[in-house]
C-alpha cells in the first residue's frame, strides 16, 4: 500500500474532531488577545499546522517500527530528563524546560509517549502466568517511577500523576491482578506523611486552598475563585464571543493556558461548556475503538495508553478549574495555547492512525 494510499484510510470522524476541538481553542485564544490573533493565535496556528504535517507523517509509519525504537524513545527521553535536573531553563518557577533557541523543549510530554510505548512493548508477548509472577513486574515499575521522580523534582506534579495514572492503565489493560494495585495503593497512602513532607511549600498551599480556596482569596485561592466567578457568570448561554467580563477585565489569571476552559464557560455558558466536552468524549470514543480493534498486543496496549492519556488532560483540567481537584499545571488537549503539549498530543494522535492503518502488520517479540 502506497503513502497516498494509507492517507485515503485516516479515519475521518477523528480527524474532525480534532479539528474542531483545535479551530475553537483558537478562537478563544484570539478573544484571550481581546479580538486579535496575536501573540497567541496566529503562532498556535503555525504549530499546528507543523504538528497537524508531523500526525500525518507518523500515521503512514508502520506500527513496527514503534516497537523496534520504543526503549530508545524511553532513554532519550530519560537523559533529556536528566539534562533539565542539570541544565534546565527556569520558567514560572519551575525547571521543566530545555532552551533550544527557537523553542523551549519540555522533555516530560515526550517522555509521556516514550513510557507508554516502552510498558506496551514489555508486555507485549508475555504470557498470562508470566504477567502474574510478581518479579516479573520489577523492571516496569522501575520505569515508571525513575522519570516520574524526576518530573516531580521540576516539580511538575501534574505531569506526574498523568505518568503514574496511565502506566496504570496500562498495566491493568495487560492483566495485572487487582490485589497489586491494591498493595500499590495502601503503600502510597501509607507513605503519604513522608510525600507531604517532600512536596514544595506552594504544593502544599495549592492542596490546602483546594480544601478552602476563601482561607486565602487574595493570594494563593484567587486562581480558583475567579474561575469559580467566571463559570458561574457565563449562565446557561454565556456572555458571548469576546464579552466574558472576568477574562477581558484580567481578574482570571493564566487564561489562554491552563484557564482558557473557563474563560470558554463564560461567554458560550453551560450549552457551550457540555458541547466541547461532547466534542472530547466522541473523539475519546473513536480512539478507543481504534484501541479495541487493535490485533496485537503491543498495539493494543500503546492506543489504550495514549487514550487514558488523553482523557486524564481532559479530566485533570476541566476539575482542575472548577475546583475539583487542586491546580496542577495540565493543559487543555489541543485547546490551550501551548506548543510542547500540541505536538506530543497530535504525535500520539498520528501513532493512533497507525495502529488503524496497519493493523495486519505483525509483531514477533
Amino acid at each position: 500500500m502506497t503513502t497516498f494510499q494509507k492517507l485515503s484510510f485516516i479515519p475521518r470522524m477523528p480527524l474532525f474532531l480534532l479539528c474542531a476541538i483545535t479551530i475553537l481553542g483558537m478562537l478563544m485564544l484570539v478573544s484571550a488577545a481581546n479580538g486579535s490573533v496575536h501573540p497567541w493565535a496566529s503562532k498556535q496556528m503555525i504549530r499546528f499546522a507543523f504538528g497537524f504535517m508531523v500526525m500525518i507523517g507518523i500515521s503512514c509509519v508502520n506500527i513496527r517500527t514503534f516497537f523496534d525504537y520504543a526503549y530508545l524513545l524511553y532513554f532519550v527521553s530519560f537523559v533529556a530528563l536528566v539534562a533539565v535536573e542539570l541544565m534546565g531553563f527556569v520558567g514560572m518557577g519551575a525547571q521543566r524546560w530545555i532552551d533550544l533557541y527557537v523553542f523551549n523543549f519540555q522533555p516530560s510530554e515526550l517522555m509521556r509517549l516514550g513510557l507508554i510505548l516502552t510498558l506496551a512493548r514489555y508486555f507485549h508477548g508475555l504470557s498470562t502466568e508470566e504477567i502474574a509472577h510478581p518479579t516479573t513486574l520489577i523492571l516496569p515499575v522501575i520505569l515508571i517511577f525513575a522519570p516520574t521522580l524526576l518530573v516531580m523534582r521540576q516539580p511538575d506534579l501534574g505531569t506526574a500523576m498523568l505518568l503514574m495514572l496511565s502506566s496504570a492503565a496500562i498495566f491493568f489493560a495487560a492483566g495485572v491482578r487487582l490485589w497489586k494495585f491494591g498493595v500499590v495503593g495502601g503503600g502510597i497512602l501509607a507513605a503519604v506523611p513522608l510525600l507531604w513532607t517532600l512536596l514544595h511549600g506552594y504544593q502544599k498551599k495549592r492542596i490546602l486552598i483546594f480544601l478552602n480556596p476563601e482561607s486565602d482569596p487574595a493570594h494563593a485561592g484567587y486562581h480558583i475563585i475567579q474561575s469559580k466567578i467566571a463559570l458561574g457568570s457565563g449562565g446557561l448561554f454565556g456572555k458571548g464571543f469576546l464579552q466574558g467580563t472576568q477574562s477581558h477585565l484580567n481578574f482570571l489569571p493564566e487564561k489562554q493556558t491552563d484557564f482558557i476552559f473557563t474563560m470558554f464557560c463564560e461567554e458560550f455558558g453551560l450549552i457551550g461548556a457540555l458541547f466541547l466536552i461532547t466534542l472530547y468524549m466522541s473523539l475519546i470514543i473513536c480512539n478507543i475503538r481504534i484501541a479495541m480493534n487493535a490485533r496485537t498486543t503491543f498495539a493494543r496496549l500503546t492506543a489504550l495508553g495514549l487514550c487514558v492519556t488523553l482523557f486524564l488532560y481532559v479530566f485533570i483540567n476541566m476539575a482542575m478549574v472548577t475546583g475539583l481537584l487542586p491546580v496542577v499545571g495540565i493543559p487543555l488537549p489541543f485547546f490551550s495555547y501551548g506548543g510542547t503539549a500540541m505536538l506530543t498530543l497530535l504525535i500520539s494522535q498520528g501513532i493512533l492512525f497507525s495502529v488503524h492503518l496497519h493493523n495486519d502488520m505483525r509483531i514477533v517479540r
